[in-house]
């Protein structure tokens, strides 16, 4: 894979337009996470530290890392199960100065930025507040999230990187990985609002399996000015989830080398029948009021019956935020009907 184009979902500017931009995601193979990861046993603040990652690296440290850095994904998630970053790098900050609602419920105004941007990481920054630890998921193997290419080996010098894999399984082997990494920075997976949060995603996952819900044929996507793009429910932990609980969701035939899309162009947006399409909520997606100016993709069923619903590409993985999108998505397939 060539690490100058965003990998996974990517997406970058170029020219006038956004072309949205899938790099080749490495093998797929399924790490030790896949099945829940090895051991992640808390060691008390004052003795040795150790955790074993999703690259398969042994970190050990003298003492539980108290100075956590992390990208804006995994900080959100380790924000749910209580540990508090010092400091966040990725998409945290939109350009009218709200959070990012890539970042959760992490409190911005309390953490350090290194960077909000792709390939922005500010080093000097990162080494003068002398972290403990960095964090960030993976969806290319052994490559962390956000980290750039031109500053890792120095990041990696400053303190111990933590990796978790976040492809090739569906959603709740990635939120229980992501809790074994904040017990072992000492988080409580028996508090209260954990409990409350799992017991939403739980109780959301199961009224999602509906016969109604079912019968529904289910398109999820994303658009740019020249293409459109729909996802391969293999290769997206959100959209696997979706099939696992029964949902009828498209399985696109000729999937682009990543392993994450399909390319159509607009003259081929009804490649696939679909009862509802779910459009990606990012900002770097076109919106489905762009889309509708295409006229293959306004006259497409789904968009005639006003079926068509966001899809929240990155949320974080933890049961806060996926209790929030099973439920959305059962009441937006609530007004949905078989067309």
């Amino acid at each position: 894979m060539s690490r100058s184009v965003l990998p996974r979902r990517g997406f970058m500017a170029a020219g006038l337009g956004l072309v949205f931009v899938l790099a080749a995601c490495g093998s797929e193979t399924e790490t030790t996470a896949a099945t829940g990861g090895p051991s992640a046993a808390a060691s008390p603040s004052a003795g040795p530290w150790t955790f074993t990652d999703d690259r398969g690296k042994k970190i050990e440290a003298p003492a539980r890392p108290a100075r956590v850095v992390a990208q804006v994904g995994a900080a959100a998630a380790l924000w749910d199960f209580g540990v508090r970053p010092i400091a966040v790098f990725g998409p945290h900050r939109l350009k009218d100065g709200t959070k990012d609602p890539q970042v959760g419920d992490v409190d911005i105004t309390k953490v350090e930025s290194l960077g909000n941007v792709w390939d922005e990481f500010n080093v000097e920054k990162y080494i003068s507040l002398q972290p403990d630890l960095l964090v960030s998921g993976m969806y290319a193997e052994d490559t962390l999230w956000y980290v750039p290419e031109k500053s890792a080996a120095t990041i990696e010098q400053v303190a111990p990187t933590l990796g978790v894999n976040q492809t090739g399984m569906s959603v709740p082997k990635i939120i229980e990985r992501y809790g074994q990494v904040a017990a072992a920075l000492g988080a409580d997976l028996d508090a209260p609002e954990v409990a409350t949060a799992k017991a939403r995603f739980d109780a959301a996952s199961a009224a999602l399996a509906t016969p109604e819900n079912k019968s529904l044929k289910v398109m999820v996507m994303a658009g740019g000015p020249e293409a459109m793009w729909v996802a391969n429910p293999e290769a997206h932990a959100d959209v696997r989830y979706f099939k696992e609980l029964g949902l009828d969701v498209v399985v696109p035939e000729k999937v682009d080398e990543g392993g994450y899309w399909q390319t159509l162009s607009w003259e081929n947006a009804d490649t696939y029948a679909a009862d509802v399409i779910l459009v990606d909520a990012r900002s770097q997606s076109m919106r489905p009021e762009e889309m509708k100016k295409k006229p293959t993709f306004a006259g497409l069923p789904a968009v005639k019956a006003g079926q068509v619903y966001q899809w929240h590409a990155e949320e974080r993985y933890s049961y806060q935020g996926y209790a929030d999108v099973l439920e959305q998505l059962n009441t937006d397939l609530a007004k949905a009907k078989k067309l």
